[in-house]
């Protein structure tokens, strides 16, 4: 805020007491005040409360010297309208805070003022109040806390000081009053005393809250009085108000209440004079209820969309991509015009307006007090914004759907002529639909989603190529789901999401399944966003990593890696990602799942049994794990190793031996990768290829592993070395498992040994693992598998290309001219086809042609006759390969 000279407020003065008759008064009262303005002092902006006044006569005082102070200011453009909102904002803070104090230590002489708590609604929650505001709080009280009267019941005394408080805040005398108190935004205010205990109102968000209540939260805070007892109960209700899954419904819940506001003020909607700034269409309202519509969608998944201020609102939602920044700008800037208009309306007479006067001298004197020419300019200056606003919020929802019909035939006319032929299944099916009998449908509320969306279902579904199988897959997912509400708000708000969900019911059972234990999956497909790859491990893990207990933290990393598995599969499925970077997403979100759930069990186990010294759990990847390429389904095989010595000691209130410590621990982090919970599955963990396998201990120390595998460890434990890769553990713990890894896969072989031990363990695998369909590209002869042999059979006799990840691997190779170049080519095409079938042909056998096609698409090639034709290329070079190596063995 500028420091104001003199020149700065004469127009100000001037303008004030020609057109305002309240500040005109204010300026005649208050000689101090007028005389400081006009000689330029400024004065004080947070006026003192007199104590040697009585304390409503006090409040009133400062008040009025206040309003005099800031509107002078705002007319001479010396203070923002932020400036102005806040200021007045914190005096209604100051005040009731002050009220309070009083309230109590009068009923209560000497008590210590605590429980009771003012919740701040409205325009004073979010700090933006007008001149003339109303105060639209909740007074809460703590009957534990809460200073009383022998013998008094705390529901008397709560009572007692609330109505002393609403007296001194809103009686009148000469000086005016401090803010008028509406009260009538507290739960269920037709039955309820003005003042509730807190439990009683969390009952009440917790059960019976009216869907415009959460609109009305989203500007709450702790104002007043105790606020350590404000801030439990904001915090209390935060489920209610920000739900995690996006939140469609508060489209309609909210277009609801704002056709309800205009049906109400209908006299307000025309623009011109008499038009309501805060009612009307294209007003205020319109410009807060778009900002909240898109906070209660998105605030759930998104804390920083959550400001209380429209303004600040607008502002993140479109730093966050939510809403057009355009759109975003337009309606700052009409929200803030309208804003400084009702202000100037509010001037006049002290009266809480928010509609332009109808007659033509009143609207000159209101323009004029801002220092426009006329009402005409005024309007002239308003129409704009008012038509642009109105236009941007009718567009959230569009038209209103036709119905679907409800009777027999017709319904039949209606499936019949969108696809269905026969449309007897399609009727029957939406006339189970109708009838609540399924589980999801039961509610009034999912019934009407249903109707809202049925006419785009129906057409969509409609136009499947298979519109009886698909509705089949839809009507499925719907018999799952526990309520079908939001999924029907989402598919109403979001008419796209209904072709790709179709396609991932029909063509990707993987998908499916999971989708029926969560449909807040799809929220991630709402924005181009799902279609980038996973951030890298670094940015994976701050995102699953959360404040909460363990428990809540491993839920929160279920959540977070299901979300990122679930849009990886659906970059498959609509051809958006190529399978093989997808498999690299997969091992990303993988590895830093390890990582989060690894220290956030290792932290909760060290409040318990201590640390050791000098040592800490590792964590070895092997497989394709190992090698960065997972598939959706893919298991995770896993080494768990610690360093230091296997006798110590750990330090906590319950001491372990090392290797008791270690193997507790690594329990518990395998069933935090493994066990599932209420949010779903996480990884199967193979933990059989640790040293001694199945019948050896869960973990053992780094020099027993390198001991183990320098003297003990079989030839295929060494293959499964080649793709080893450390995935948790320090630098230096790192550095070392490395350098034990490099040790033994550089160790001279017995060259006729590792190749016999090699083929006789694929023939064993051939025999007891045989491919489980056309599509198993793993075990099939020519398959992944007999790569992955060939190559590590080559890198442990010649000692090149030992790299984890196997294009990285093969390359080498093949630059060497130990392999043939179709190698890399054919481990990338076979790769591209695992990862997908694993989606789309779960089973492994030849699918129906419409996911044939999709899964030819998804793997680079033009149909599925192209797509055998370059499987059995693939499995020719492999098989070639492998049986070059395994002539190795004769030849030596």
């Amino acid at each position: 805020m500028a420091s104001p000279s003199k020149a700065d407020l004469p127009s100000a003065l001037e303008r004030a007491e020609r057109y305002s008759p309240y500040l005109r008064t204010l300026l005649t009262r208050l000689p101090g005040v007028a005389g400081r303005l006009r000689g330029g002092d400024w004065g004080a902006l947070t006026p003192n409360i007199d104590p040697d006044r009585p304390l409503p006569q006090a409040l009133r005082r400062a008040k009025a010297e206040l309003a005099l102070t800031v509107a002078i200011g705002d007319l001479a453009g010396i203070l923002s309208l932020d400036d102005v909102m806040t200021h007045l904002s914190a005096f209604a803070d100051k005040a009731l805070d002050a009220a309070i104090n009083d309230a109590i230590t009068t009923h209560v002489p000497g008590a210590e003022p605590q429980g009771l708590a003012v919740i701040a609604l409205g325009k004073h929650g979010s700090r933006e109040l007008n001149y003339s505001s109303d105060l639209d709080p909740i007074l809460l009280f703590d009957p534990l806390t809460l200073p009383r009267r022998a013998r008094e019941e705390p529901e008397e005394a709560a009572l007692r000081i609330a109505r002393r408080v609403v007296e001194t805040m809103q009686a009148r005398d000469g000086d005016g009053y401090v803010f008028r108190i509406d009260l009538r935004l507290r739960p269920s205010p037709e039955v309820t005393p003005i003042i509730l205990p807190v439990e009683g109102a969390l009952a009440y968000y917790e059960s019976q809250a009216l869907p415009w209540e959460r609109a009305a939260f989203i500007r709450a805070r702790a104002c007043a009085g105790d606020n350590q007892l404000g801030e439990r109960f904001r915090s209390a209700v935060q489920p209610f108000l920000w739900r995690r899954g996006l939140d469609f419904g508060a489209i309609q819940e909210i277009r609801g209440l704002s056709q309800r506001i205009r049906g109400h003020y209908a006299k307000g909607q025309d623009f011109g004079p008499g038009y309501d700034l805060k009612r009307g269409r294209g007003g205020i309202r319109e410009c807060e209820f778009f900002a909240q519509i898109h906070q209660l969608i998105h605030g759930g998944r998104e804390p920083a969309l959550r400001a209380a201020a429209t303004s600040d609102a607008l502002a993140s939602l479109a730093a966050a991509g939510r809403i057009d920044p355009g759109q975003a700008e337009m309606l700052g800037c009409a929200y803030r015009l309208y804003r400084r208009v009702e202000h100037r309306l509010q001037m006049i007479d002290d009266r809480q307006t928010h509609s332009l006067p109808r007659d033509a001298a009143e609207l000159d004197a209101v323009a004029q007090l801002d220092g426009l020419d006329g009402g005409a300019a005024l309007l002239d200056l308003l129409r704009p914004h008012v038509a642009k606003v109105g236009q941007i919020y009718d567009a959230l929802d569009g038209s209103p759907a036709a119905n679907v019909a409800t009777e027999g035939d017709a319904l039949r006319v209606t499936v019949h002529a969108a696809g269905f032929d026969p449309p007897e299944d399609a009727v029957q099916r939406v006339t189970e639909w109708r009838s609540g009998r399924i589980r999801a449908l039961r509610s009034p509320a999912a019934l009407a989603a249903l109707e809202a969306v049925l006419p785009q279902l129906i057409e969509t579904l409609g136009q499947a190529p298979d519109p009886a199988r698909a509705l089949l897959s839809f009507s499925t997912l719907v018999e799952r789901l526990p309520s079908a509400v939001n999924l029907f708000r989402l598919l109403e708000a979001q008419p796209g999401l209904l072709r790709l969900l179709l396609t991932i019911l029909m063509h990707a059972p993987t998908l499916a399944d999971a989708l029926a234990r969560r449909t807040d999956l799809l929220d991630r497909l709402i924005d181009a966003s799902a279609f980038d790859p996973p951030g890298e491990v670094e940015e994976l893990v701050a995102e699953m990593r959360n404040a909460g207990d363990l428990e809540l933290q491993l839920d929160h990393i279920r959540r977070v890696v299901g979300d990122h598995r679930f849009a990886l599969g659906v970059q498959v499925v609509e051809g958006a990602s190529d399978p093989v970077s997808v498999a690299g997403g997969y091992a990303r979100v993988a590895e830093a799942a390890v990582q989060t759930v690894a220290d956030a069990t290792t932290k909760a186990f060290e409040v318990v049994h201590g640390c050791l010294e000098g040592s800490e759990l590792v964590i070895l990847a092997l497989g394709r794990m190992g090698g960065a390429e997972l598939t959706h389904a893919s298991d995770l095989d896993l080494i768990l190793l610690f360093t230091g010595a296997f006798d110590g000691e750990s330090t906590g209130p319950k001491p372990l031996g090392a290797v008791q410590y270690y193997n507790r621990l690594a329990q518990r982090v395998i069933a935090g990768l493994s066990v599932p919970t209420a949010a779903g599955p996480l990884y199967e963990v193979d933990t059989r290829l640790r040293p001694s396998g199945s019948s050896g201990p869960l973990v053992v120390s780094l020099e027993g592993f390198r001991l183990y595998q320098e003297s003990e460890a079989w030839t295929w434990e060494h293959m499964a070395l080649c793709r080893a890769r450390v995935i948790f553990g320090s630098a230096a713990a790192r550095a070392s498992t490395d350098r034990i890894v490099a040790d033994v896969l550089h160790t001279q072989s017995d060259k006729a040994k590792l190749l016999g031990d090699a083929i006789k363990m694929r023939a064993d695998i051939a025999t007891h693992k045989p491919p489980k369909g056309l599509l198993d590209v793993k075990l099939c002869q020519g398959g992944l598998v007999d790569l992955e042999f060939a190559v590590h059979c080559v890198q442990l006799i010649e000692k090149i290309g030992l790299d984890p990840h196997l294009p990285a691997a093969l390359a080498s190779l093949c630059a060497q001219g130990l392999i043939p170049d179709a190698a890399l080519s054919a481990q990338q095409f076979l790769t591209r086809l695992l990862v997908t079938v694993r989606l789309m042909a779960p089973d492994l056998n030849e699918p129906d042609p419409a996911t044939a096609a999709l899964i030819a698409r998804a793997c680079g090639v033009d149909g599925w006759a192209a797509l055998l034709e370059k499987l059995a290329e693939a499995r020719h070079s492999v098989s070639t390969i492998w049986s070059a190596v395994r002539a190795r063995r004769a030849g030596e």
